[in-house]
């Protein structure tokens, strides 16, 4: 059960730490200053959230996220929410595949090297198939979420930053709500295609429980570090760099593999929510349906990183609040 759990987490926390969240971009979006409280809601609803679609894909036994859909909120909403899905899940492994390319720059290397590179890398690990995926993500995960807390406990503690001293003002507890629905929506997909390889309810509880207080623990430690920075100064599209920058270049160079770690991780989670879906249809081989989702992709991700974060991450996070009520609510009228 906990070996399965572990499983689970890791992919949970693997989805949500991509390119956005890992490079503090998507954190200092919605959180900053009088966060304290915002960022302990978000903890709360999502690990009520993951255990409601965990409990929703075992019960169903899923292999893609439709049958979910349709049980939270229906077949005609499930239907409109859908496309919303495919299109965002689109998206966002469209804005990681250009923050592997931002990556790539910011070490002096041609944009398009990171594109190339990250485009290799998912059709090699979708060629393994889904267990291949859910191994990487337990390998890769556990050195992410290391790296980020050592960083960022070294980092407050360097610059004798109290946590406790930033809780006086709570003005932005609201923000708690878009980003918690913002990082569920790639999760109901992901989660959805594997429904039907959970084993138990312990299991469930394991995975949400634990997946919620890492991120809320990584986000309050983040959060507080980027309020110190800010202080001043306009923050680069990856604020990452500004807390790494004053460390010597070895730390620099573990920071920037950590953050392509959780691009990857997390193009990897959202294009397997996207394939699952579409192959309902057309049961194509998991590596093929993958290739053809990837190609329309590229020309996209030419963009760049942080405009693309600072158009569909806002959208999505207020489009998606009716699925974070309907999650909330789901288990007061379904005992189960």
């Amino acid at each position: 059960m906990i070996r399965a759990g572990m499983r689970n987490m890791f992919l949970i926390t693997g989805t949500v730490m991509g390119a956005g969240y890992a490079s503090g971009r998507e954190i200092w979006q919605f959180f900053g200053a009088g966060s304290g409280l915002a960022i302990l809601l978000f903890t709360i609803l999502f690990i009520l959230c993951i255990s409601t679609l965990l409990k929703i894909s075992y019960q169903l036994k899923t292999t893609d996220y439709l049958p979910v859909l349709q049980q939270l909120i229906g077949k005609r909403f499930a239907t409109v929410y859908d496309m919303l899905i495919l299109v965002y899940l689109f998206s966002v492994t469209v804005v990681m595949i250009a923050g592997s390319g931002a990556t790539f720059e910011t070490i002096g290397m041609p944009f398009w090297w990171g594109i190339v590179f990250i485009f290799i890398g998912l059709i090699i690990i979708f060629s393994k198939g889904i267990n291949e995926l859910l191994n990487i993500n337990q390998l890769l995960m556990p050195l992410l979420i290391l790296a980020l807390v050592i960083i960022l406990i070294i980092f407050i503690r360097d610059e004798n930053i109290s946590i406790l001293s930033k809780w006086r003002n709570q003005s932005n507890w609201t923000a708690a709500f878009p980003f918690t629905s913002l990082n569920i929506l790639p999760l109901i997909a992901v989660l959805g295609a594997i429904g039907s390889r959970i084993q138990s309810k312990g299991e469930i509880y394991f995975s949400s429980i634990s997946s919620g207080l890492i991120l809320g623990m990584i986000t309050l430690l983040y959060n507080t570090s980027l309020v110190h920075v800010a202080e001043g100064i306009e923050l680069p599209p990856i604020p990452l760099f500004t807390i790494i920058n004053n460390y010597d270049t070895l730390i620099t160079v573990i920071m920037m593999v950590m953050l392509w770690i959780a691009i990857f991780t997390t193009a990897a989670a959202t294009l397997l929510g996207m394939v699952t879906r579409i192959n309902r249809k057309y049961e194509l081989p998991l590596v093929q349906m993958a290739t053809l989702a990837l190609l329309p992709m590229l020309p996209f991700s030419g963009i760049g990183f942080s405009q693309l974060i600072a158009i569909i991450y806002p959208l999505y996070a207020v489009l998606n609040l009716y699925i974070l009520v309907k999650l909330v609510i789901y288990p007061l009228w379904n005992n189960s």
